[in-house]
């Protein structure tokens, strides 16, 4: 009886006397049938390096480039920033409130805690209109005032948007006592380091099983790693955590719903502090050019509208420390706004590129970049900031144009050094003590490598860190914003 033709049928290969490819002398490796794996009769051709398709990968950095690391040994950070020397009231901010309670009986409502006193000279002024006065009489809620020029304050009214502040004091001849005095004041911050944890693990069958990748390290580094690839990458992103952890914090608010062991308390990272109390520009758009009408007998210009925008920036920083040194990190988007409002005080802006200006040269590239430019009394230096542009970082959401930061510091004095040192307005505090430095811990637990510490067959690479962010002088950095976005 013959066979069922159907099983004696074996799938083979027809062997060739030379090494050519036929049709029916080779083994596909690819996602179909009997493909795919290395149990073959010819190990397929593979690639040992790894391909860099996203570039360097790490966003790590920017604190290393505008802060420092400094230890600490509490649960919590506290310094004090200097309030104003001079007294002053805007009628813009509800908490200072100034109001005309009678403008025939010249009495000014004012804030209640104000620091105005008998004989102080003061000036109030609203849009157009000004009056100097001499303050006569004090109450707890409102001064009542003396005009040097009008006989009273009828040019103002209680819906006024007044504003007031102290320029001297006036006393008669042969008088005596002086009304008070004023206390330096200062306004006390904090913030408290959290706890970061990561962790790689692998079993002990994969750290036998030999596989070896060439890899360029986003540090610069080369050369071929095992196993340990992954552990590597995941050290990696823990660092890049480290810091995005500092400048995306945020502290848990009374609503925050985590008990248990999520019952934590959250830090102050960059983008809250400056939101609280830092300056926030939002939309900006830098590289604006306003037309303007063309004048008898002329021709229409341009103007850039941007720079004004940029200006009112300056006018804002003016009124704060003023500091002449400034960082700006910025996305893609707005450096180059940047650049084209640089660009456009060119004298051929429009018409061409002028040979000479901004070392554009005929036999070199046209560099239309710009890395810093002085603007007033400031300088202002420019880089990109990767965190901003990532796709899997703040550059997915593109709400966050960048940061202006001062190149300032502060003198302290640090108890675990014993002397007066000096700190940037930005820097990052760690905990540790003698017995642990918390700052990037790193151990291994396991039954791998000769770490029995468990019964677990698997190698773990710990990791932990205990940090917080000191954003110092808030008020003169500028956080600048996509509200659209």
């Amino acid at each position: 009886m013959p066979f069922n033709a159907g099983g004696a049928a074996l799938a083979h290969l027809t062997p060739r006397p030379t090494q050519t490819l036929w049709g029916d002398n080779y083994l596909s490796f690819d996602s179909g049938s009997g493909g795919g794996t290395f149990a073959q009769q010819f190990l397929p051709e593979i690639y040992e390096k790894e391909v860099e398709r996203y570039g360097n990968r790490t966003v790590s950095g920017f604190l290393k480039m505008v802060g420092a690391e400094m230890p600490l040994q509490s649960d919590q950070v506290i310094w004090s920033e200097q309030g104003r020397i001079h007294v002053a009231y805007d009628g813009i901010a509800t908490a200072n409130q100034v109001e005309i309670l009678s403008n025939t009986g010249n009495t000014v409502t004012v804030p209640s805690g104000h620091l105005v006193q008998l004989h102080d000279t003061i000036i109030i002024a609203k849009a157009g209109v000004s009056a100097k006065c001499l303050v006569v009489a004090v109450a707890a809620t409102n001064i009542t005032v003396a005009p040097y020029a009008t006989a009273d304050l009828s040019a103002f009214t209680n819906s006024d948007n007044i504003k007031l502040f102290v320029y001297g004091t006036e006393y008669k001849k042969g008088s005596s006592g002086v009304a008070g005095s004023i206390d330096a004041s200062f306004t006390q911050f904090s913030n408290r380091p959290i706890i970061m944890r990561d962790r790689y693990q692998v079993n002990g069958s994969d750290t036998a099983q030999i596989g070896w990748v060439e890899v360029t390290s986003e540090n610069g580094a080369g050369g071929f790693l095992w196993y340990l690839k992954s552990e590597h990458e995941a050290r990696l992103r823990f660092e890049d955590q480290m810091e995005m952890a500092m400048i995306e914090g945020e502290v848990a608010g009374g609503s925050f719903a985590g008990t248990g062991d999520f019952a934590v308390q959250g830090t102050e990272g960059l983008f809250a502090a400056l939101g609280s109390r830092g300056l926030v520009y939002n939309n900006a758009d830098f590289d604006a050019i306003g037309g303007n009408a063309a004048p008898t007998g002329g021709v229409a210009y341009n103007n850039n509208a941007g720079l004004a925008e940029f200006d009112t920036i300056l006018q804002e920083l003016d009124k704060q420390g003023a500091i002449e040194e400034n960082m700006m990190f910025l996305d893609r988007g707005t450096s180059l706004s940047f650049d084209n409002m640089l660009a456009q005080q060119n004298a051929a802006f429009g018409g061409g590129t002028s040979y000479g200006v901004f070392n554009n040269e005929e036999d070199m590239a046209l560099n239309l970049g710009f890395s810093g430019f002085r603007r007033g009394s400031y300088d202002f230096y420019k880089t990109d900031w990767k965190y901003l542009n990532d796709s899997t970082t703040r550059g997915l959401f593109a709400d966050i144009e960048g940061v202006i930061i001062p190149a300032g510091t502060s003198t302290v004095y640090d108890q675990a050094m014993g002397k007066n040192i000096s700190r940037p307005f930005l820097h990052v505090r760690y905990r540790k003590s003698e017995a642990d430095d918390r700052k990037m811990k790193s151990w291994i637990t396991g039954s791998v490598g000769g770490n029995y510490t468990s019964d677990a067959d698997e190698m773990v690479v710990n990791f932990l860190t205990e940090r917080c962010l000191c954003v110092q002088a808030a008020n003169n950095f500028v956080l600048l914003k996509n509200t659209t976005a």
